[in-house]
Order: structure tokens, then C-alpha cells, then sequence
């Protein structure tokens, strides 16, 4: 199994797909599937039974997008970069690949 280098909350931006070029938050991670739930990213209407909690009618949800389709975004060089590690006092840090410095 591939090592996911990407944590929830993180700042992505999709690859490939419909929503190419757009970026979101991570809301889930579906480590077993190596899938991702992306704040407003890969948008579909469903429709809804009603339930004892919740109206019924159609509803916009979120869908998993592959893991390979999305990148961490740098919002300082404005794309999608690569995660390193790096390990500093017995503690593991990520790395952005490409200039260097510690991702937060």
C-alpha cells in the first residue's frame, strides 16, 4: 500500500476531472478506498428519503475523488507540490519538495 503523505484539513488542488485546476479542503480521508472528500469539489445531486433527522428532496453531496487526482496546493507558488519528510529532534516534519520548507 502507497504511503499518503496527505492529512484531513489539508489545502488541495484537483488534477484531473470535471473540477480540474479548483482547489478545497480535505474533509475525509477513506484510507482503505486511498480516496478523498473535498470541500465543494466533485459536487452531485442526490436524492434524498426523508428520515426522522432530515427533509427528504434533492440534495448537493460531496464525492470521493481518487487520491492520485489531487495535490497538495502551495498558496505562495500558486500549485500543486510534492510532500517530503524530514526528520528534525526524533520528530518526523512534512517538507514541501520543492523549496524546502516546513508545511504547517
Amino acid at each position: 500500500m502507497n504511503k499518503i503523505r496527505l492529512k484531513k484539513g489539508d489545502e488541495v488542488i484537483v488534477l484531473a476531472g470535471k473540477d480540474k485546476g479548483k482547489t478545497g479542503k480535505i474533509l475525509k480521508m477513506l484510507t482503505k478506498k486511498m480516496k478523498v472528500i473535498v470541500s465543494d469539489i466533485n459536487k452531485v445531486k442526490k436524492n434524498q428519503k426523508p428520515d426522522n433527522n432530515q427533509p427528504g428532496g434533492i440534495i448537493d453531496k460531496e464525492m470521493p475523488l481518487h487520491i492520485s487526482n489531487v495535490s497538495f496546493y502551495d498558496s505562495e507558488l500558486k500549485k500543486g507540490i510534492k510532500i517530503g519528510y524530514k526528520i528534525e529532534d526524533n520528530k518526523k516534519i512534512r517538507i514541501n519538495k520543492m523549496t524546502g520548507k516546513e508545511i504547517k
